[in-house]
């Protein structure tokens, strides 16, 4: 029983021993008397051996910094590999007499470099090369990343000295869809009343409130002329008048409610390649005089409207990284500024720069704004406003509310080119009037086409570009 265990694991040992890979032999260079040596190649901080067939007396490398020799025997050097680069080495006999020149080539030690390339990125097919002291890189890669990742690996083998010929594969142009949603309601609200009285009989005319009736001369002239002093930009007044007796009365009540709503919507798209900066303005230029010295006037123009600036980057796969300027402007007319004979309006503008990653279809709201704008101001006259009930003819309330909401959402997607022949113009779906259609009937476009049809659904039918 012993006697066979003994023979079943030596006939194991046998069979392991079998088909466990040989050991790689050494890398050597033989040196045949009346043949031109060849190159030796030699991988940094790494040995090879060569073999001379002539016995040697003397030896010597052209430069010790790149390789480093030593003598095994009288017909085997030992060369080691120090830095990357070029030298010589040289064999001489006894006499004198040169045997040969061997170049050896000391290179980055590519096969290490080749196995932690395997491990990091799996699956992609890079190929690696020597070149001169450097290492070069060529292939397709998925994604921009991966290369990054690649290079980085290669420069702790070959510092500075690596040449890329990688290209990345896959969609590398983004279109980017912004999408620009305010919308804006106020409310506002007065109230004032003003009271006169006047006595005919030569007394002093009184005059209170807070209304128009508080201007000078304003209770008489009401009273001489009949005529209620009303400005004629005001909605809501309602005058009164009576006499009892020698007394004169008149009495102007000023109301207004107002209410506004304000929807803008703003939808920019661009394309770019993939680490390319791609810029987008809708609107115009807004000239603006500026001084120019020697009381010269020079004008500059500043933009407005829809603008977008985006550059965006492929990461991953379709992992996509954005970032963005997008602004909304606009002149308000409301404002202005007066300067040399020159009227200059203000702007209003709603814009945000931001960083952000998502994948292909994903949307994202990089910005919002909700403000809520309060005001609440009450005149009265003295003591007589506080009278309950009739203190409301000497009063006036003016109450305004503005609230506004803002928010701006991106969209990222990976597109490629396609045949023109399947792009859709706005211009496509019109078609220019005969003079038949435009003289008798008056038709401002064609009688076939889309734009005809959305003009007879009132606006309310599909609209815009296409893309597919």
């Amino acid at each position: 029983m012993r006697m066979s265990s003994l023979c079943r694991a030596g006939a194991i040992a046998l069979a392991a021993a079998a088909a466990a890979p040989a050991p790689a032999p050494a890398q050597t260079l033989r040196v045949m008397t009346g043949e031109a040596s060849a190159a030796l190649n030699v991988p940094m901080n790494r040995a090879v051996v060569v073999e001379s067939e002539t016995p040697f007396a003397e030896l010597s490398i052209a430069n010790p910094g790149i390789a480093d020799i030593s003598t095994l025997s009288d017909r085997s050097i030992y060369v080691l590999g120090k830095t990357p680069g070029r030298t010589t080495l040289t064999l001489l006999t006894a006499d004198g007499r040169l045997i040969t020149n061997v170049d050896v080539h000391v290179t980055p030690d590519i096969a290490e470099f080749k196995e932690r390339l395997r491990q990091i990125l799996p699956g992609e097919p890079i190929e690696v090369r020597t070149a001169n002291d450097g290492i070069v890189l060529s292939g397709t890669v998925s994604s921009s990343a991966k290369l990054d990742r690649a290079l980085d690996l290669a420069n702790r083998y070959a510092p500075e000295r690596v040449s890329n010929l990688m290209t990345v594969g896959g969609t590398q142009q983004v279109m980017l869809k912004v999408r620009f949603a305010e919308m804006q309601r106020s409310v506002s609200k007065n109230l004032s009343a003003s009271l006169g009285m006047r006595n005919t009989g030569g007394g002093m005319g009184v005059v209170a409130g807070t209304g128009n009736f508080t201007g000078t001369g304003a209770i008489n002239n009401a009273f001489d002329s009949g005529v209620l002093p009303i400005n004629p930009q005001t909605r809501g007044a309602l005058g009164l008048g009576f006499t009892a007796g020698s007394l004169q009365f008149a009495v102007l009540l000023e109301a207004l409610e107002s209410k506004g709503a304000v929807r803008t919507l703003a939808e920019p798209n661009l394309t770019a390649l993939s680490g390319q900066e791609a810029r987008f303005l809708a609107g115009g230029e807004y000239p603006i005089p500026v001084a120019a010295g020697d009381n010269r006037i020079a004008i500059e123009y500043k933009p407005f409207g829809v603008e977008l600036t985006f550059v965006p980057v492929v990461v991953d796969g379709n992992l996509i990284n954005l970032t963005l300027n997008a602004a909304v402007s606009s002149i308000d007319s409301t404002v202005t500024l007066q300067t040399n004979g020159f009227q200059i309006n203000a702007f209003k503008r709603r814009e945000t720069s931001t960083t952000v990653e998502m994948r292909d279809g994903e949307s994202f709201a990089i910005a919002g704004l909700l403000q809520d704008d309060f005001r609440n101001l009450n005149n009265q006259v003295p003591w007589l406003g506080d009278v309950p009930i009739l203190g409301a003819l000497f009063r006036s309330a003016d109450y305004q509310r503005a609230q506004s909401e803002l928010v701006i959402i991106v969209t990222p997607h990976l597109v490629s080119p396609t045949r023109g022949e399947a792009l859709a113009l706005p211009t496509d779906r019109v078609r220019l009037p005969s003079e038949r259609d435009f003289f008798l009937f008056g038709r401002v476009t064609g009688q076939r086409g889309a734009a005809g049809e959305v003009a007879r659904q009132d606006f309310s039918g599909p609209y815009g570009y296409v893309m597919e």
